[in-house]
């Protein structure tokens, strides 16, 4: 099982050149949402699966706790993660969620109903992303959730 699920090829992005999704890109990191959400990792070396060792992945992801501020805040440390800190998940196959599950969650808990929720929940590390995105005209907002919709 371990093997399969470390060779599982992740989704493949959809729409990459569209020019919604390619204004909604640019917004992501025009706002700062690739300092977490990283669109691209590179892996190490893998003694056990060798195929896997070196290569580019695209999880926009970190795989990195960071403080999302006191409103997602649960106060219940877990090992090293204080109750303000959260794992950056990563955000491939996010735009074929609905079409796995009718009643899709968003964030640690499942609180935000849809990408604009899980957006203006961030806080702590992620107020700036948050801000700008709210500032943004409705033109860009669009844009940044098409994209979201292409991983």
């Amino acid at each position: 099982i371990e093997f399969y699920v470390a060779h599982l090829a992740p989704p493949t992005r959809r729409h990459a050149d569209d020019p919604q999704v390619q204004a909604g890109e640019k917004a992501f990191a025009e706002f700062g949402c690739a300092t977490c959400h990283r669109p691209t990792l590179h892996s190490g070396p893998n003694p056990r699966f060798p195929r896997l060792a070196d290569q580019s992945f695209a999880p926009y992801a970190d795989l990195l706790l960071h403080d999302l501020g006191p409103a997602l805040a649960d106060g219940r440390p877990d090992y090293r993660a204080n109750g303000r800190q959260w794992r950056t998940p990563p955000l491939w196959g996010f735009g074929l969620l609905d079409q796995l599950n009718e009643n899709v969650g968003f964030l640690h808990d499942g609180r935000a109903r849809n990408a604009e929720e899980a957006i203006l929940w961030h806080g702590g590390e992620a107020s700036r992303s948050r801000q700008l995105y709210r500032k943004a005209p409705a033109s860009t907002r669009a844009a940044l959730l098409s994209f979201l919709q292409s991983l």
